[in-house]
């Protein structure tokens, strides 16, 4: 129904926020990352404008707004909700332990330890996570085309096949640097693997 908010921050508040638009006063369930992204709340005449995407949840019980500051949040939170028994409530614990791309990271990485740490997240729900999202997100970056450079040039990394391009962008949307990629992959004998196995060495590399 709202794809996003935009108003006055009328309040905020760990795990909430009120957005005044047009005299409305919209109460929106946040995660800390999107509550650590929202400006200072100075007072009721000097309320910064700002922007929450939304996803609307209609249950028996009553209807729920929850915000996020960024789109990327707000498609990893519908993403998450797709997994069986994690629902809006656990998505949003897990977003405001992880951003997107680091949550993207850890699912490619098949670290369940990190998952649970979670609120209210378990070995098993962190595992059925993984289970159910790794190869969508691979599946989802392996489409993405080439990331532009800042100056405007394709990056890309040596002599590759269309595994290893696909692997580059979704290291690239991760928020990594071509050299950074091109170093993590350095010596490495690719021949015969898949673009998820890619993104997992280079991960690991990564993280050293």
């Amino acid at each position: 129904m709202f794809y996003y908010i935009e108003g006055k921050l009328a309040h905020l508040d760990y795990g909430f926020a009120v957005v005044d638009a047009n005299g409305v006063g919209y109460k929106l369930t946040i995660t800390q990352t999107t509550y650590e992204a929202m400006p200072p709340h100075l007072s009721v005449n000097e309320a910064p404008i700002v922007r929450l995407y939304t996803y609307m949840a209609v249950r028996e019980d009553g209807v729920e707004l929850f915000g996020f500051s960024s789109e990327a949040e707000l498609d990893a939170f519908k993403m998450l909700i797709t997994v069986s028994g994690v629902g809006p409530k656990a998505a949003i614990a897990i977003l405001s332990v992880f951003t997107p791309d680091k949550l993207f990271m850890t699912i490619l990485n098949e670290d369940t330890k990190a998952i649970s740490k979670a609120n209210g997240i378990g070995a098993k729900t962190a595992a059925r996570i993984i289970l159910e999202l790794k190869d969508k997100i691979s599946k989802s970056f392996a489409e993405m085309p080439s990331i532009p450079s800042p100056a405007g040039k394709v990056s890309s990394v040596p002599a590759g096949s269309s595994k290893l391009s696909d692997a580059q962008s979704a290291l690239l949307v991760l928020g990594y640097t071509k050299s950074e990629i091109v170093a993590a992959l350095r010596g490495v004998d690719l021949a015969g693997k898949e673009t998820d196995d890619i993104i997992r060495i280079a991960l690991k590399n990564l993280s050293k």
